[in-house]
């Protein structure tokens, strides 16, 4: 029988049954994403189909008329940039697409409005691999503004691949005095096992919180007990798909929340609501690059930057933070050239020493600047953001080595 992308079908075949929606097929097959979020495809030969419902074209999620503001509930605003917190399946192509805006998070989600009074912004609506330093500009300038415009809390829906670049990116070019909370969802709404419903609760529970920090909530386990909150800086998808893929690095997470109750538990100090006054340092230097040093690796690896006049480079060298003996050289010739190379690890977990073996005292002469116990992405989101704002080279080494949003622990966070 005839039915189209979308319809709601039965397909029979050797006595068993597959009902769902119906999907884009390149294989021939009959293609059904079945009520438990799952893909199936059946050969046609043989194939019985029955439809059951056919699509309903601009379907909208029911939702009660919106309310007055309650003078008794804070005030958050919801700026979206797309990612799988805010997708659904696209029945053209069968891909999980970015189509929800703001509002709609709220619509599929109304338990929000129960917690605060909800506004929503769209800053773009893309996929989080899309990301671009421009785009961290135009968020920074929007949790800016919605601030000034009397928002107690900002929540950001963000797509989770490249989350930990815009949250350190946000943690750099903002002083804020309420939380800034990066959201995402692993898995789309329209399965059973999505996660966004508890992240978005999680997340705006911290929007409304003392903690004001930029930070990142995601769920801290495979059940739906709670999110853990971890700062922006310190914070890595330790998983391609698990729901719990977020982990703090090189230190705990601030806190906890408690899905249950949402209640929020705290492990380390953070500023509170209020104790910054909003300050935006939104200029940021894209022209750097994050080089992975692997055994025989080229130095033409490094050399390609150099010649190409990147600005600074941030080096994932082995263990304590090395790389091979033909590397020093160029390390030298970009220092000498005005580019700042920082030194970062592939361990993650650790602080780098290059004190230790004679390369690394080799790369300290020659000028490479240790990144500590920074994760490499977030020394590379972090040398744009000091390239932005100075080509001093002496302070470019300064604050590189010190903390300016929890990314070095130079001390306890306790």
């Amino acid at each position: 029988m005839d039915y189209e992308l979308g319809d709601i079908i039965r397909v029979t075949r050797n006595g068993n049954e597959y009902e769902g929606v119906a999907m884009p097929s390149v294989t021939g097959h009959i293609v059904v994403k079945m009520k438990n979020g799952y893909n199936v495809g059946i050969e046609p030969e043989g194939a019985e189909i029955t439809l059951i419902e056919k699509k309903a074209e601009g379907k909208t999620i029911p939702h009660k008329e919106k309310a007055q503001a309650n003078k008794n509930l804070p005030n958050i605003t919801i700026l979206s940039t797309g990612g799988t917190i805010a997708s659904k399946v696209d029945y053209r192509t069968g891909a999980v697409t970015a189509h929800f805006s703001a509002d709609d998070i709220v619509k599929a989600i109304p338990e929000l409005e129960e917690i605060a009074n909800i506004r929503g912004r769209i800053i773009t609506n893309i996929l989080s691999e899309n990301m671009k330093p421009e785009t961290w500009i135009d968020l920074a300038r929007a949790v800016a503004e919605e601030i000034e415009n009397g928002a107690d809390g900002i929540v950001i829906a963000h797509g989770t691949d490249t989350m930990m670049y815009s949250a350190a990116a946000l943690s750099f070019m903002l002083q804020t005095p309420v939380p800034v909370v990066f959201v995402g969802s692993q898995r789309s709404a329209d399965r059973p096992s999505s996660d966004n419903v508890m992240n978005a609760i999680c997340a705006a529970t911290v929007a409304i919180s003392d903690i004001a920090e930029v930070c990142v909530v995601m769920h801290e386990s495979s059940s739906d007990d709670g999110c853990a909150i971890h700062y922006g800086t310190r914070v890595r998808k330790m998983h391609t798909s698990r729901r719990d893929a977020f982990k703090s690095l090189n230190s705990e997470p601030i806190g906890h929340v408690d899905y249950s109750n949402r209640e929020i538990t705290t492990n380390l100090n953070y500023a509170k609501r209020g104790e910054k006054k909003l300050k935006l340092f939104e200029t940021i230097q894209p022209k750097c690059a994050l080089v992975k040093f692997t055994p025989a690796a080229d130095p033409a690896v490094l050399s390609y930057y150099i010649d190409k006049r990147y600005k600074g480079i941030v080096i994932e060298g082995t263990g304590l933070g090395h790389v091979s003996t033909d590397w020093v050289p160029e390390i030298e010739r970009a220092t000498k050239a005005g580019i700042p190379i920082i030194v970062t690890s592939q361990c993650l977990n650790g602080r780098i020493c290059d004190r230790v073996y004679d390369t690394g005292r080799d790369m300290i002469k020659a000028g490479a600047i240790e990144a500590e116990d920074m994760l490499p992405e977030v020394a590379l989101v972090k040398l744009m953001w000091v390239l932005g704002q100075t080509d001093d080279m002496d302070k470019i080494r300064e604050f590189m080595q010190n903390p300016v949003a929890k990314e070095i622990a130079c001390c306890s966070l306790k």
